[in-house]
């Protein structure tokens, strides 16, 4: 990643002498960012939605809960990391990274602390600390590209950007905080004093005279601008969107972590942050082939060009590597026909000698089994062949089946022993799955024939689900996994809505609502039976068959063509064009998903 030498400059002298106002911060930090005023006087009165939503978090694991506080809070992270990182991926990372803080110490959060303040201070020290690793490793000489790329603003900002969270820092903690709910998350005086414990008067005296502290630390480094001037640039650019798609990133991330940290297995977050190179290819793999939590969570959503170039990237090193593995395979095949043949004429030209004609045949029978051996493995093969890999791959399927069915388990409330095992039995159907898709595609059946595999194969999950929870819990089960479609869609795309959180919630319910009505719909009039899966990549005859995966393709534009048509009636134009968006990229990564998981599981070729 490229930095501004300038930024790289200020930042990492501050950072590496080690000021005192740094010494401060990490001590406030290890306390947790209490935040007091002047005096020692706490401040109170945490905003109330968030003391509650946290409460909710801790108490329940609430992911709903932890998933509104990441929504209204990322933009301010994400904003405060990008000034400092100056690069979007990187703050991305760094806004990960405050979120599972945020998850491991909600609980030891004091009931007075402002979580604005205290995702502001974690979030400047999470970016130091990746400023510093990326600077041993990264030549100077590219520093200025990225900044080139970003610094578009007008005049007075771009002079006050590089300088705007230094400036913070050298305020007091009640400064701010009254700073930030102000103008970063646009609070009114009488929500500001509220936070504060102070009157609308006493509030709008400290923003005051806060704006005024910050303009004379801009004009002591040559950056003229006006009080008023600043208040307005502060409410029009500190805080600027995400990108699409990353709350949900952030969200899964965070609950593997939270998972690990109630488990007191605090080191399984940072081996699943600092994982090898196998590994991820690995969960690449497990994602690609059925966790559709993978694909629709962490890319789905995702319409930017830079994250598109990045997968597009990471497929045509799978492709590569993929290609390599075939080729390998597909020259041991040649290896074994030409010895077959071979022997074959050696056998003709010695039928006079029956023990050396016996032999022969022994030797020609066992090199046509090497032969179709050959021809029954898969690319995946290669690597499921180690039982650790093994072991590994269906570990990750349980993983995304746990993210996937979290809601279910909870609306059924499954005991702990319950939610494992129906776990155990999703993750199993996958593995078996994948290799009915190998033999469907080697041996080419009809239609018929294919369908009935995994008929049978769904038939059989069922079976044990209501084992396992009943005719009821079979009910409940076979309703969530229909819907699963809407409820992603529902979820991914409340990011992307503008209003209050009242407002999203009702939008996003109506989505839901338009989503399950023309799935149904759409499958009545495809003659499709009512329990077709219409989430691509969960749908296993889509990656056997690319006539399949075509009409389940077209059906799932379909039905986004027609809930963007009803969306008109309580959607805003811009949220219509961001829902196209949204449809063209989900098309487009389920193809693309398909697509690999197909080549990867198909037979070698002769």
């Amino acid at each position: 990643m490229e930095f501004s030498r300038l930024f790289f400059h200020s930042l990492l002298q501050r950072v590496w002498l080690g000021d005192a106002v740094l010494h401060r911060e990490w001590v406030g930090l290890k306390k947790l960012c209490r935040i007091s005023a002047p005096g020692g006087v706490k401040l109170v009165n945490m905003d109330e939605n968030d003391h509650e939503l946290l409460g909710r978090f801790t108490r329940e694991q609430s992911q709903d809960a932890f998933t509104a506080l990441v929504n209204r809070h990322l933009n301010l992270v994400y904003s405060a990391a990008l000034r400092q990182v100056r690069s979007p991926q990187l703050a991305e990372e760094v806004a990960q990274s405050v979120f599972t803080q945020l998850a491991s110490h909600a609980a030891k959060l004091d009931p007075d602390t402002i979580l604005t303040a205290w995702l502001y201070q974690v979030t400047r020290h999470a970016a130091i600390d990746v400023v510093r690793r990326e600077a041993r490793r990264q030549a100077r000489e590219q520093i200025a590209f990225q900044m080139s790329v970003m610094n578009d603003s007008p005049d007075h900002w771009t002079s006050i950007e590089p300088l705007l969270d230094e400036a913070m820092q050298s305020l007091d903690d009640a400064d701010r905080a009254a700073i930030l709910l102000r103008f970063f998350e646009n609070k009114s005086l009488r929500e500001v004093g509220e936070a504060l414990g102070a009157s609308e008067d006493a509030a709008q005296k400290r923003v005051s005279r806060a704006v005024e502290r910050l303009r004379e630390f801009f004009a002591e480094r040559k950056v003229a601008v006006g009080a008023s001037a600043l208040a307005a640039l502060l409410s029009a650019n500190a805080v600027q969107a995400a990108p699409a798609g990353l709350a949900v990133a952030v969200v899964s991330g965070t609950a593997l972590a939270s998972t690990a940290i109630s488990a007191s297995t605090a080191i399984a977050v940072t081996k699943t942050i600092a994982m090898t190179t196998m590994q991820k290819t690995l969960i690449a793999a497990a994602a690609a082939v059925a966790v559709a939590a993978g694909l629709y969570q962490a890319r789905q959503v995702s319409n930017l060009r830079g994250q598109v170039q990045t997968l597009q990237h990471d497929q045509q090193q799978h492709q590569a590597a993929l290609s390599n593995q075939v080729q390998e395979l597909q020259r041991d095949r040649d290896r074994a026909t030409n010895a077959l043949a071979a022997l074959s004429a050696e056998n003709a030209a010695l039928k006079k000698s029956p023990n050396e004609t016996l032999k022969l045949r022994g030797d020609v029978g066992r090199l046509r089994q090497e032969k179709a051996d050959l021809g029954s493995r898969s690319a995946l093969s290669k690597i499921t062949a180690n039982p650790e890999a093994v072991k590994m791959l269906r570990a990750q399927q349980k993983m995304g089946m746990t993210i996937l069915y979290k809601d279910f388990t909870d609306r059924a409330k499954l005991t702990p022993e319950q939610a494992d095992k129906l776990n155990d039995m999703l993750a199993d159907h996958i593995m078996e799955n994948v290799g009915h898709v190998t033999t469907v595609l080697r041996d080419k059946p009809a239609p018929d024939q294919m369908n009935a595999i995994f008929a049978a194969q769904e038939a059989a999950v069922e079976e044990k689900v209501q084992a396992l929870l009943g005719p009821d819990g079979l009910a409940q089960y076979q309703d969530y996994t229909r819907n699963l479609l809407s409820n992603l869609t529902a979820e991914q795309f409340k990011g992307m809505l503008k209003g209050t959180d009242a407002e999203k919630d009702e939008k996003a319910k109506q989505i839901r609502a338009a989503m399950q009505e023309e799935v149904r719909a759409a499958l009545a009039g495809a003659g499709l039976a009512a329990d077709y899966q219409p989430l691509s990549i969960l749908n296993f005859r889509n990656i056997a068959s690319e006539q399949e995966a075509e009409r389940s393709l077209k059906l799932l534009e379909d039905v986004y063509q027609r809930v963007s048509v009803r969306g008109a009636s309580f959607l805003s134009g811009p949220e219509l064009e961001k829902f196209q968006e949204f449809k063209k990229t989900a098309i487009s990564n389920s193809r693309t998903a398909l697509t690999l998981n197909r080549t990867m599981m198909a037979p070698i070729s002769d």
